[in-house]
């Protein structure tokens, strides 16, 4: 059985508001607030970058996958349409487009939580909209987030009512979620089917499990028929596809960091606080994978006894594992805030049906909790009045950011003033895709964020775009990725590397960092 929830809010005595607006309301107001923190505030050539330049190339026209290494279309669509909308191609119009599909995530975390407090939900909601936003951070992956928190809400709405007609509806939004990230369609599949096993227990109404899935796969097809039409009409992007799921199921996307276990935590060779934020951190490493397997064996359990069971409690549990694939694939804090919100969600809910004793004090920890452990993780406190933050141009937009950012893309400018006038291509590998949608420039690579190591067929076929857009420099960022020297990109691209050093000429002292090697023509 599934226990359902109020929809209405008590503002006042005898006054009540819709939940959906009320919490539509407070999303606005939070993301807006957060904007106004820090919208102009750090800048990161690398991830962000990668996000800013795939948009810019798709407002042109190019195909993402297929034109330029990106994720899945959906989120570089998104946001060209909000840069089409406004007439501007900058990084605050694509953070503005990343900030309404922020608010849509939080709009429905708040919505699923709030629901399932009985008492007190205005207060409930404040104390779960920091919570939530707390985690919601960097920029650039609020997408991967907030499709989390969506599709939690979709499973929610199945167990609520199980219809063919919901079945259908929760698989278009699997398929939708998987145009924004392949990886979103699989945690999301894997979750769907668990939901409608558990639904199948001791079932005596329509549809049985084998109708639900024949109706769920049918909406996951109607979900995910932009990519579909995409493979089927616009030539190049089906084989560009699936070279990058072969890749993805090879191993080919993470790179594996060693998991930050609280015990391993040294109290002696940092600050209190900064060893706190640590063991916080690494706890919630250990409660994802906690909650997620004790919260499903419980809601089979209650299941198996025909008894109520929270139906938000229900989806995030069986959310949380497969985001916990995601959270260890690369177990820093960025990737455990793209898994969190099932740990967080669920959390909420199970305590806003509990007595005040317990609900009050729990939930005030986790929100503590969950400030302690992100607030340095965001730029608007990073660059905080006092902190050495440098005021800078980044493509018309006037953003704040620390001085090795600022100094970084100053240089950028320069050696585009000096070396590529007037349109002209140049290279920056392997690390820094901002440096194109920075200065307005197409890679003459396709692999703009050059991680792994690659064939040589590939690097040839790169190095033959490299001679077509005849550069004027060529920027290698000489850093080895996780201190890995195997990483670095002469030894994954030895190829292009080799290419670069025979056929352009080094220039020293132009960079401000001896590991940015400049050569020129």
């Amino acid at each position: 059985m599934i226990q359902d929830s109020e929809s209405t809010m008590h503002l006042a005595e005898g006054r009540k508001i819709p939940l959906s607006i009320a919490m539509a309301a407070l999303a606005a107001i939070v993301i807006v607030a957060l904007f106004m923190w820090e919208g102009k505030k750090g800048f990161y050539l690398t991830d962000e970058g990668f996000l800013w330049y795939g948009a810019q190339r798709a407002l042109l026209g190019e195909i993402p996958i297929r034109d330029f290494m990106s994720y899945d279309p959906g989120r570089y669509y998104w946001a060209a349409g909000f840069m089409s909308l406004w007439g501007d191609n900058g990084v605050l119009t694509l953070r503005a487009a990343v900030a309404v599909f922020q608010a849509l995530g939080l709009f429905a975390g708040l919505f699923l939580i709030v629901g399932s407090s009985p008492r007190h939900r205005l207060l409930y909601a404040l104390l779960s909209a920091v919570t939530l936003a707390a985690w919601m951070f960097p920029y650039h992956k609020i997408f991967d987030i907030s499709v989390s928190i969506l599709l939690i809400g979709a499973l929610a709405f199945l167990l609520q009512n199980p219809t063919r007609t919901v079945h259908f509806w929760v698989g278009a939004c699997v398929g939708l979620a998987a145009v924004f990230g392949s990886n979103h369609g699989v945690y999301g599949a894997v979750a769907s089917i668990s939901v409608m096993a558990l639904l199948s227990i001791r079932r005596t109404t329509d549809p049985g499990l084998v109708t639900g899935v024949l109706y769920w796969a049918a909406g996951v097809i109607v979900g995910f028929a932009p990519t579909l039409f995409m493979a089927l009409l616009v030539p190049g992007f089906a084989a560009a596809y699936w070279e990058r799921i072969f890749l993805a199921f090879g191993g080919h996307t993470d790179l594996a960091v060693p998991i930050a276990w609280p015990w391993q935590v040294d109290f002696a060779a940092v600050s209190f606080g900064k060893a706190l934020r640590e063991v916080l951190i690494g706890v919630c490493f250990i409660a994802i994978i906690a909650f997620g397997v004790l919260s499903s064996v419980w809601a089979v359990w209650q299941k198996l006894r025909n008894r109520l069971v929270p139906p938000v409690l229900v989806a995030a549990a069986f959310m949380a594992l497969p985001y916990a694939h995601h959270v260890f694939s690369r177990a820093h804090v960025w990737h455990l805030a793209q898994g969190i919100f099932p740990l967080l969600i669920g959390c909420m809910v199970l305590l806003a049906a509990k007595p005040a004793i317990v609900k009050w004090p729990l939930s005030l920890a986790l929100c503590v909790a969950s400030v302690w452990a992100t607030l340095v993780y965001h730029p608007g406190w990073q660059c905080r009045e006092g902190k050495q933050c440098m005021k800078v141009e980044v493509a018309g937009d006037t953003l704040e950011m620390p001085s090795n950012t600022a100094s970084d893309v100053r240089l950028l400018s320069d050696l585009a003033a000096r070396y590529a006038p007037e349109g002209r291509s140049f290279v920056v590998t392997p690390y820094w895709p901002g440096a194109y949608a920075l200065l307005e420039r197409k890679s003459p690579m396709w692999e703009i964020y050059a991680l792994r190591a690659r064939s040589t067929e590939f690097q040839l076929r790169e190095i033959e775009r490299i001679k077509l857009a005849n550069p004027g420099f060529v920027l290698v960022i000489d850093v080895p990725l996780d201190g890995r020297d195997e990483l670095r990109f002469r030894n994954t691209h030895s190829e292009i590397s080799s290419f670069i050093e025979e056929e352009f000429q080094r220039v020293d002292g132009e960079t401000h960092e001896p590991d940015y090697l400049l050569f020129t023509k």
